[in-house]
């Protein structure tokens, strides 16, 4: 049978930078969280996430002795700027739809359990952050995140997978504390635009850029949506102004060749006229969280963003498209971002579809109109 050094050589010659290893025993305390907690993490029960049945690796593989946690970097190399501005990185090279790059790894990984007798699952609902640091393989930020104490910097540009296996492996000393510095003096919990970071250590999901961007429910909410800026998918700024990631910030990276070629494929303009077609076969594949029923969210989210730019230059396309959409969701930012952006043009169109709308879409233009004077 292998023993963990042969499972630790195994993983570094596949690609992962580190590997921890924890027991099977249930994150009873994550658990406990999850359930006094239902104000801000229920949703995430009623949208088929399971993670209160995911606390316990044996409601994964029964046989569960051992979860195998496996150390990806998903910011090894640099991203276009443009991209990062409306993106956040972890979702640039994201392949769990297109399968061709870090699933091969882990397809891999398993491969080679396999071959050595041990069945194994890679679930998506275990607590993966919280059996990193019981594996001993970092600590978490005030921000939330989980930050490596061997890779990357030991910055928090990092994915642990969990693998759960029916082989007994001994396990790494936990570390299941943060690892701010004092005198960073709550970095994250200041740059946060929403006010989604509570401080010790705590988040109210749903004000979070990247749920709001993703998950959220209906118009963005009036006084979100400047703070919300230019994010488009995602949000990177608790990490950005981090000084742990200061580091692996100040790196000199390779350029990601994918995500510079499909850039232009992301041009706000394109995102804001797509049809179904060019979203599944352009879009999608890279960032599925919200499906073809959704294509309006993204529509909204790029309207708000084109206002938030202060760019004139984006006024003709948002008229243009409030006439190609049916969406009253989209309609309405349309209109909000056209009333920041001001101007003639934009204050003609608002005028003609204030005689034209009515409901909400009509109160959000006639608040435009005020704005744009």
């Amino acid at each position: 049978m292998i023993t963990r050094q042969d499972v630790v050589d195994q993983a570094g010659k596949i690609g992962f930078l580190d590997v921890g290893f924890t027991s099977a025993e249930p994150f009873d305390a994550h658990r406990e969280f999850l359930e006094t907690r239902q104000k801000e993490y229920g949703w995430a029960e009623a949208a088929g996430l399971a993670l209160m049945k995911g606390a316990d690796p044996k409601s994964i593989l029964p046989e569960a002795k051992t979860v195998i946690v496996l150390m990806e970097v998903y910011f090894q190399q640099s991203f276009p700027r443009y991209m990062e501005g409306h993106f956040g990185r972890c979702y640039l090279d994201d392949d769990r739809i297109t399968k061709d790059g870090l699933a091969q790894k882990i397809k891999a990984f398993r491969g080679f359990l396999r071959d050595n007798s041990i069945d194994s699952k890679v679930p998506f609902n275990l607590p993966h952050r919280v059996a990193a640091a019981r594996a001993g393989m970092g600590t978490f930020g005030k921000n939330c995140l989980f930050y490596s104490s061997r890779v990357a910097r030991k910055s928090s540009w990092v994915l642990p997978i969990t693998v759960v296996v029916d082989h007994e492996f001994a396990p790494g000393e936990p570390t299941v504390e943060l690892g701010c510095p004092d005198w960073c003096r709550n970095a994250c919990i200041a740059a946060c635009p929403t006010r989604a970071l509570k401080g010790n250590a705590t988040i109210d999901p749903q004000l979070c850029i990247s749920y709001l961007t993703y998950f959220g429910d209906g118009l963005t909410p009036l006084h979100l949506r400047e703070p919300m800026g230019l994010n488009v998918y995602g949000c990177d700024q608790c990490q950005n102004v981090c000084p742990r990631n200061s580091g692996w910030l100040a790196m000199d990276l390779p350029l990601n060749q994918k995500v510079f070629d499909r850039q232009s494929d992301f041009h706000l303009t394109k995102l804001l006229h797509m049809d179904e077609k060019y979203f599944t076969e352009k879009i999608w594949p890279h960032m599925f969280y919200m499906s073809p029923a959704d294509i309006w969210r993204w529509k909204m989210n790029v309207a708000r963003a084109m206002g938030n730019t202060n760019d004139s230059g984006f006024v003709g396309d948002l008229i243009k498209a409030f006439g190609e959409n049916l969406d009253d969701r989209v309609k309405s930012m349309i209109g909000w971002a056209l009333g920041k952006l001001g101007g003639p043009v934009a204050v003609k169109a608002l005028k003609q579809w204030k005689a034209e709308t009515q409901g909400i879409v009509h109160e959000e233009i006639c608040d435009a109109l005020k704005k744009a004077g």
